[in-house]
């Protein structure tokens, strides 16, 4: 029996025998923009399982977007971004929180969840066969480094001074609002993200996570489960520290970069209670490997993963400089039959 998007992907979070592991492609700005007729092949060849519902939030009243291909576009929050490579999202140069004096008088950009509109959300998801998946602003790390600064909070942590945990709580108020009105539509289930991973560790002690971090993404994951939706949730790097409690605070499927860990170990302790949500390695193997390199990968990561009872997304991430070849390489692996 062939299943809908929807049914698959739902299967395959619960263990429970999807026909096939569902279909994820990310593809970087650079690609949509610049390699259109490719993107658009590889998606016709190769229908992904997922989409995305119309969520529109309010314009922002501080953003000031990109005006060519490079330069500084201003976002939502006030953080100055410049971008050196057309297709690329940039580095944040000017942290507007850079100075704690500021703190004082700043506020989240609260008119965008006061003036989005989801009216056509439901309507979406009804008319859809696929996965609904939307992602919410949540990534209370990664903003505190926008507003901060990288070198800046890593000293707040270190020295725990008031200020980062007023500035925390301030990030986390305004999450918890957006995912109050994620969760009153109807989508299947809703992201949140935070890049914690160096090459070979967690960017703090995991203790530290622990105490920090940990309960603002239990409230997220509590809140879209009450609702009855899956949590999704990515993280670059190393993380292996916190797969556990990831697991924990009930995280359905974790998107992570598998060939930076233990691809076995990870298999070995947490198979059959998490989703691996991809991936494929976009660091060397889809850059830079062959199609049988890519092959051997998805292969790697299939015997590790994929005995047929669900627990895994056939997820990769499509960098600007990869080649289509590669990326349709992953999809036909995964399409397999298994020994």
């Amino acid at each position: 029996m062939t299943m809908t998007g929807r049914e698959r992907v739902r299967r395959a979070l619960e263990m429970d025998y999807p026909d096939r592991a569902p279909r994820d492609l990310w593809a970087l700005p650079g690609v949509i923009l610049y390699r259109t007729e490719e993107y658009q092949a590889t998606l016709k060849r190769f229908p992904p399982d997922f989409d995305c519902p119309p969520v529109k939030y309010g314009k922002s009243e501080r953003a000031v977007p990109l005006a060519g291909k490079t330069g500084r576009y201003v976002d939502e929050w006030g953080c100055v971004w410049e971008v050196a490579e057309p297709g690329v999202v940039g580095e944040v140069k000017q942290p507007p929180l850079k100075d704690w004096a500021d703190l004082a008088h700043y506020q989240p950009p609260w008119e965008v969840l006061n003036n989005a509109d989801f009216s056509e959300v439901n309507w979406a998801c009804a008319n859809s066969d696929l996965y609904m998946k939307v992602g919410s602003h949540a990534r209370p790390f990664e903003r505190m480094q926008f507003l901060r600064g990288s070198e800046n909070l890593f000293i707040d942590l270190g020295y725990a001074c008031r200020e980062v945990y007023q500035l925390r709580d301030m990030i986390h108020d305004f999450n918890l609002r957006d995912m109050e009105m994620l969760v009153k539509t109807d989508v299947d289930g809703i992201s949140f993200m935070d890049d914690w991973g160096t090459q070979t560790a967690l960017l703090i002690s995991p203790a530290f996570w622990r105490e920090f971090y940990k309960p603002l993404y239990k409230d997220y994951c509590d809140m879209i489960h009450e609702a009855g939706k899956h949590v999704w949730f990515h993280s670059d790097g190393h993380i292996a520290a916190i797969y556990p409690d990831l697991i924990e605070i009930g995280v359905n499927a974790v998107n992570s970069q598998l060939f930076c860990m233990d691809i076995e170990g990870l298999a070995a302790k947490y198979k059959g209670k998490i989703t691996f949500w991809g991936e494929i390695d976009r660091q060397w193997i889809l850059p830079r490997g062959t199609v049988e390199d890519v092959r051997a990968a998805v292969r790697r990561v299939r015997r590790a993963l994929d005995d047929g009872t669900g627990g895994v997304i056939a997820e990769c991430e499509w960098g600007v400089h990869d080649p289509q070849e590669n990326i349709e390489a992953v999809f036909e692996t995964w399409l397999e039959e298994m020994d």
